[in-house]
């Protein structure tokens, strides 16, 4: 299976191994929303096809993801509320659709990995990292907060871990980033392919229809996820926009100033 999208690759060799790439190198694969939408309608394409036993997802170039594209901030800048909601929950329901994924999801980390792309990390299955990745939940820095991606990323790490990194948007290394739990494993940049393929291997061996249902089972014993919980986080994201914080955050840094709280 090979897929054609504008801002996404995905391929599938003969094993049903699908790798699914981030491939917006020259922006450091940051979310726009054709991305969102390509990666929504992949995820779609990948849960469907049963001739895929697992999928890698990755970012070409020097990045995995740097969190939003600054094009896409722009308009939510000026945008009315119900455009700001609108597009949030566009993010939320592609993270919920890889999060629901019936297959397993190794994502393979390099470079920078910030605010959405951490998202990306938190609906993983297992994630390895290249040593020398920089990680961060970035946002309250422009006077915004990590919401749509917020139920991923304490269900992955825990309350008490995310806490230590969630609100200063101070960036880690991939060993901090294994000490969250937000990482399996740190491993050299020329070592992540094996890795990779470490991980993929036993799901070969494995019964497709008892992973997924492994999978299912292991979610719905974890911290339930469910609309209620998501559409709350649209909400107080859209609240944060509103707030004059994220005013001078934004414009500070579209300005490439500090802002008045720094």
């Amino acid at each position: 299976m090979s897929g054609t999208y504008e801002t996404i690759r995905l391929e599938t060799d003969a094993r049903g191994v699908a790798t699914l790439t981030l491939a917006r190198p020259d922006k450091h694969n940051a979310l726009s929303a054709q991305m969102i939408a390509d990666l929504t309608a992949a995820a779609a394409r990948l849960a469907a096809d049963s001739a895929v036993r697992v999928v890698i997802l990755t970012g070409e170039g020097a990045s995995f993801c740097a969190g939003g594209d600054l094009d896409w901030m722009r308009e939510q800048f000026t945008a009315d509320r119900a455009t700001r909601m609108a597009e949030a929950r566009k993010l939320a329901l592609m993270l919920k659709a890889l999060n629901e994924l019936p297959k397993p999801l190794i994502g393979r980390v390099q470079g920078q990995a910030f605010g959405g792309g951490i998202g990306m990390m938190s609906v993983c299955d297992v994630a390895i990292a290249a040593e020398g990745a920089k990680f961060g939940l970035t946002e309250t820095r422009l006077g915004l907060i990590p919401a749509t991606i917020s139920p991923y990323v304490l269900a992955r790490m825990g309350e008490g871990k995310a806490r230590r990194v969630f609100m200063s948007a101070r960036l880690f290394d991939a060993q901090e980033a294994v000490a969250l739990d937000l990482a399996d494993r740190a491993v050299a940049p020329e070592d992540l392919d094996a890795a990779i393929e470490r991980e993929v291997k036993p799901y070969l061996s494995a019964a497709p229809g008892a992973v997924a249902r492994a999978k299912r089972l292991a979610r719905s014993l974890g911290t339930p996820i469910t609309n209620a919980v998501i559409e709350d986080t649209i909400r107080q994201l859209a609240d944060c926009w509103e707030d004059p914080e994220a005013h001078e955050g934004i414009s500070a840094f579209f300005e490439k100033r500090k802002p008045a709280w720094a």
